[in-house]
């Protein structure tokens, strides 16, 4: 598959869209890192401010290791900030932990792309296991079914990426309008910088989807090619 030219056609947009947002997070993060928060108030000093204004009282946070491993868990209502988030009196770290604020809004208002995503994710996870089997057993087997019973395992997984776009989007829109109410951002160019934070975030979520179609739009390929030779 690697050494297929055709492969690497559909790869590339998400592969190049992968290293363009990798590169902005890097910067952005890296430059709003050093801008400070007003009185000097942590991610998590944040994120508990904005809970709290919300009525989300009952969220608990918690400081998670790794970089940028930041996550809302609706499960347990715990909102998980990386160190460098959790710790850190900056304006990148305010931004991000507002996003994070913005899923628990989201979970305590139902906000449905988000409870659609929460409910896929088991079939999600089940298919990622499954499905390259029946795909490549299909294949080599010669059962076209077989291989277009994976191709739709695979979709699942493409679908997954697409819903949580508008997830992502309502979350980081809720994040600065949050962040402009408490006043922890104010003036043009804090706004500024926190939605350059966000956006650089997001293009992450765009690259996966990208790359989800791409992988999709290439097995589909695969296996029309293979029925069309047995044929």
């Amino acid at each position: 598959m690697l050494e297929d030219p055709l492969f690497w056609l559909f790869a590339a947009p998400g592969l190049l869209l992968g290293l363009y947002a990798q590169s902005l997070i890097k910067l952005n993060f890296t430059k709003y890192s050093q801008v400070p928060t007003r009185n000097g108030i942590t991610g998590a000093q944040v994120a508990r401010e904005l809970l709290d204004a919300q009525g989300l009282n009952a969220v608990r946070i918690d400081s998670a290791p790794g970089m940028l491993s930041d996550h809302y868990d609706p499960r347990s209502k715990v909102l998980r900030l990386s160190q460098e988030v959790y710790n850190t009196p900056s304006l990148a770290a305010a931004g991000v932990a507002a996003h994070e604020t913005g899923h628990a809004l989201q979970d305590a208002v139902d906000y449905f792309p988000m409870e659609l995503r929460s409910y896929i994710v088991p079939v999600v996870q089940l298919s990622a296991k499954i499905a390259p089997w029946l795909f490549l057993a299909g294949l080599i087997l010669g059962i076209t079914p077989l291989a277009w019973l994976g191709v739709i395992l695979f979709g699942l997984q493409t679908l997954f990426t697409l819903v949580t776009l508008p997830v992502e989007f309502d979350a980081s829109a809720r994040a600065r309008d949050l962040l402009l109410k408490a006043h922890i951002i104010e003036g043009d160019e804090q706004v500024a910088g926190v939605e350059k934070v966000l956006r650089a975030a997001a293009w992450t979520y765009v690259a996966g989807a990208v790359s989800a179609i791409g992988s999709l739009l290439y097995i589909v390929l695969l296996v029309f090619s293979a029925a069309r030779r047995s044929s």
